[in-house]
């Protein structure tokens, strides 16, 4: 079976999944168990279904442009396959148009589409026609509308950012969500140091280098074919985790002896850095409500050969009713919180389909709850760190004013916002380092 077609075809089958509300990586997974793919493989069926879910508003729009037949009046199974046919045409400049058309009309021919084969032909080769004579889509002439048509994300998405950023910078982060994100590790320095382990890598011809300001963290400058088969993943020698998480755990500079709360742990990437920056001798407490993601947590720990951290499934806000002596027990706390996740839109491609202003909306009240149920036990010394990976200001520095207006009895020693950039590596992040006046 010819293998252009089976990689459109597990193309297709991921954007399936993720209309049907299974997150992008779980569905990239899900569908490549079905099938026998090497690593090129997988790394062009990435790119291909992450790229659609990326531009689905740009393929709508040529979409409507070519067919007779909008786009959501298309039947789903049918408008995603033209989102795989169309991304290789208008996209994916390495693959001739004649490869890109027939593989993809042969999905159709050999599924449920088949009479649908020759409407998946006659979009894609007319869309061929209208590229060579220029004839483009219509696209409003104001500004924000146009970043909204040409990036691909919601119109009242671009126009929070805008608020939030400006216009100039707006366009800077919108192409940012776009961009391959980058693979960064970080070193387990309770195992291996930096410049060992950059220099195995080197050694296996794998372009790998420091990350300024980062202890440790390593660039992968090109990306592997499997992640997985790096040296020292069996071993625990490191993890993967972006440069702008990799700063969050050292502002709680965790230490050897102390009583550390992650109280949003899983899956566990930054309770991992806490007990390395802690020589694996404090005492943390890594808590989620989710069993299924402890399950990884521990299965992280495990392979980084990690002992200091104990693993609680509960409700972070109701840990004060689990146990009372928990009341200004903790010397730091790490409240990675939930949030909105607009600074990894580049890693989790579906998420600005799903977001909406009243998810947003009620996400701050969970962070409000958790800032205001966790802060009592904390110790009258001790130091909180509030993180997200989100831009949204009232998830941040926002929420963080509001919540120390109300707490006079708490200051703020540093925050810091990073922007996703595209000519910078990193997702968005930010963090505030709290504690007692």
């Amino acid at each position: 079976m010819a293998k252009g077609y089976l990689q459109r075809k597990a193309s297709w089958e991921i954007l399936l999944k993720v209309s049907s509300g299974i997150y992008s990586d779980n569905a990239l997974e899900k569908v490549l168990k079905n099938y026998e793919f090497n690593s090129l493989d997988i790394a062009f069926i990435t790119e291909l279904s992450f790229g659609c879910i990326r531009y689905r508003k740009f393929l709508d729009l040529w979409i409507d442009h070519i067919s007779k037949i909008a786009h959501q009046k298309q039947p789903p199974k049918l408008r995603w396959l033209l989102h795989v046919g169309l991304y290789q045409l208008l996209k994916m400049d390495k693959i001739p148009f004649s490869a890109a058309i027939s593989s993809t009309v042969e999905v159709a021919n050999r599924t449920d589409l088949k009479g649908l084969a020759g409407t998946v032909n006659a979009i894609l080769r007319n869309t061929v026609r209208n590229i060579a004579k220029e004839n483009l889509p219509k696209i409003s002439s104001n500004e924000i509308e146009r970043l909204s048509c040409l990036e691909s994300l919601p119109l009242w998405l671009v126009n929070e950012i805008v608020n939030w950023a400006g216009i100039k910078e707006t366009k800077h982060i919108v192409k940012a969500f776009n961009k391959k994100p980058s693979i960064d590790l970080r070193v387990n320095s309770l195992k291996t140091d930096l410049n060992k382990f950059i220099k195995e890598l080197n050694e296996c011809n794998i372009d790998a280098s420091p990350i300024n300001q980062l202890n440790n963290g390593v660039a992968l400058n090109s990306n592997p074919r499997s992640v997985k088969n790096l040296p020292g993943y069996k071993d625990g020698m490191w993890v993967v985790q972006d440069r702008s998480s990799q700063w969050v755990a050292p502002l709680l500079n965790p230490m050897k002896g102390e009583k550390i709360l992650d109280a949003c742990a899983a899956p566990g990437i930054k309770t991992t850095h806490l007990a390395a920056l802690s020589y694996d001798n404090a005492e943390i407490l890594a808590v989620d409500r989710s069993e299924k993601r402890l399950k990884i947590l521990q299965s992280n720990l495990e392979r980084l050969n990690i002992k200091s951290v104990k693993t609680f499934k509960a409700d972070a806000t109701n840990l004060i009713d689990i146990n009372p002596n928990f009341i200004s027990y903790f010397d730091k706390i790490l409240i990675d919180a939930p949030c909105s996740g607009i600074g990894t839109f580049a890693r989790n491609p579906d998420i600005r389909w799903s977001l909406s202003k009243d998810k947003i909306n009620q996400l701050i009240i969970l962070q409000e709850r958790l800032l205001e149920y966790l802060t009592p036990l904390l110790k009258k010394n001790g130091t909180l760190v509030y993180s997200t990976c989100t831009i949204c200001p009232e998830e941040n520095n926002l929420l963080i004013e509001r919540f120390l207006t109300k707490k006079k009895e708490l200051k703020l020693d540093f925050e810091r916002q990073i922007l996703p950039r595209f000519d910078k590596p990193g997702d968005g992040f930010y963090a505030a380092k709290i504690s007692y006046k």
